[in-house]
């Protein structure tokens, strides 16, 4: 299992497009991968789940990744959330 801790740096939160590019990147993979926001888990791969955490600006979010590609899938995610989300 990996762990991390993201921060959602869109101004917007995680709304319909950053919340797609999260579900895109994490249908690329097998394991198993969920978004908690403190009392709040989603599906990665789901953007009604994605959604419906309802992430704003700020929000710290914890990726959990089970499964064989955990740590590729990990990465990917770390990645997107640190650079490839939109900004505004």
């Amino acid at each position: 299992m990996e762990k991390l801790n993201v921060i959602v740096g869109s101004k917007c939160g995680l709304h319909a497009r950053p919340a797609s590019m999260v579900v895109s990147t994490a249908n690329k993979f097998t394991s198993n991968i969920t978004l908690k926001k403190k009392d709040r888990a989603a599906n990665a791969k789901s953007i009604m789940g994605v959604l419906s955490i309802a992430a704003a600006n700020g929000d710290e979010l914890e990726v959990i990744v089970e499964g064989r590609d955990e740590v590729e899938a990990a990465n990917a995610l770390e990645n997107l959330f640190k650079n490839q989300l939109p900004k505004e």
